[in-house]
């Protein structure tokens, strides 16, 4: 429901190459440094996002979304269903093209603000799921 293929395909096509991803830190247990490091295969650029700012993947960490100096294309929100609606609502406040909900992340509100913003957004999937199967 809230992630129509031309929506996936879009932002991981034509949206842009430069993916901050909200939650990614250095702990290789973690969802997101394996989502992270496929995503860098796919030739994107991850930016991690975590209060450690830890460089990962070779990438410099930033403690914010607000913190990170260049533009963002795609927002990537490892964080729970609770603490993910103002992270979507920082990413339209820094000009990002798209917001991504991981799998299991949740918020319908949010949804709707977003796209109300004029944002691209998906819930409820994962990029590194996606990204291979597109021909």
């Amino acid at each position: 429901m809230y992630g129509d293929s031309a929506t996936i395909r879009k932002i991981l096509t034509a949206t842009g190459d430069t993916w901050a991803i909200v939650g990614l830190s250095g702990n290789q247990r973690r969802a997101a440094y394996r989502v992270a490091a496929v995503l860098q295969s796919f030739g994107k650029r991850i930016v991690p996002v975590h209060p450690k700012a830890e460089t990962v993947h070779g990438e410099q960490g930033y403690p914010s979304l607000d913190a990170i100096p260049f533009p963002v294309d795609v927002v990537d929100v490892f964080v729970n269903s609770g603490l993910a609606g103002p992270v979507a609502d920082e990413a339209a406040a820094i000009g990002a093209k798209a917001v991504w909900f991981q799998l299991d992340v949740i918020d319908e509100g949010a949804y709707e603000r977003t796209r109300a913003a004029g944002l691209d957004m998906v819930m409820d999937h994962c990029p590194a799921i996606e990204i291979p199967l597109l021909d």
